[in-house]
């Protein structure tokens, strides 16, 4: 059985002991927001939240993820629109090819949650573990801050 929270993906209540949430996500549910990218944890492409972490979809064995409130970047926007981190990304210029930003979307999203207003080395400190080969860092950065400021406000 899969149930939709608001603006959060399916949970499967049920998957295969040696298949990666990743892959739950995206063949099973349909949400291909999360990419693979090293498909070992490495490049931060499939990060999502869940239940208030941020984790490498591709290391979490889909049954791990059983009953988890799960939030992939399809859940990041609302009916009204883009969430300011997204609107932040497209002003900067904070993408490029697409293969990593779900996953800096997500982890910028969460890192506003918990720290309202970061630093700047806070928010390369958090995203470390997201790797991007195309922008390099500082738009990306600057889109942060940007979308920290437009919350605050």
């Amino acid at each position: 059985m899969i149930r939709r929270p608001p603006r959060s993906t399916p949970k499967p209540s049920s998957a295969a002991s040696d298949v990666y949430k990743r892959q739950v996500l995206r063949d099973v549910v349909q949400l291909t927001g999360s990419k693979e990218g090293c498909n070992d944890g490495n490049c931060g492409a499939c990060t999502v939240n869940m239940d208030g972490r941020i984790v490498d979809s591709c290391l979490v064995l889909g049954v791990e993820a059983e009953g988890a409130d799960i939030q992939t970047v399809e859940g990041i926007a609302s009916a009204d629109g883009l969430h300011p981190i997204q609107q932040a990304f497209l002003e900067n210029a904070a993408l490029q090819c697409g293969i990593c930003t779900p996953g800096f979307l997500v982890s910028s999203k969460a890192l506003l949650e918990k720290e309202p207003n970061p630093s700047e080395e806070r928010i390369r400190m958090w995203l470390a573990g997201n790797l991007c080969r195309c922008t390099g860092y500082d738009k990306i950065v600057k889109a942060v801050i940007a979308a920290a400021k437009e919350m605050a406000s």
